[in-house]
């Protein structure tokens, strides 16, 4: 019986904590869009990213045998 001298002190302070963790939440923003993200995953950006890529790969610098043989 003395423990709930104890617990339920503690759970009204965590309860103080969420709300205010969830109140500060509210007041910066968090929730404001919430379907941005999930549309800016889907959103294919191809503008030339490739091409510079491309040029500066060497030919064979990720092959296995070379990486085997000590050459890079």
């Amino acid at each position: 019986m003395d423990i709930l001298y104890l617990l339920i002190p503690l759970s009204l302070v965590l309860v103080f904590v969420i709300a205010a963790l969830f109140w500060w939440s509210l007041k910066t923003g968090q929730y404001e869009d919430l379907e941005g993200p999930g549309h800016r995953i889907l959103m294919d950006d191809d503008d030339g990213g490739g091409e510079e890529r491309k040029a500066s790969e060497k030919p064979n610098a990720g092959s296995v045998a070379s990486r085997r043989s000590g050459r890079s």
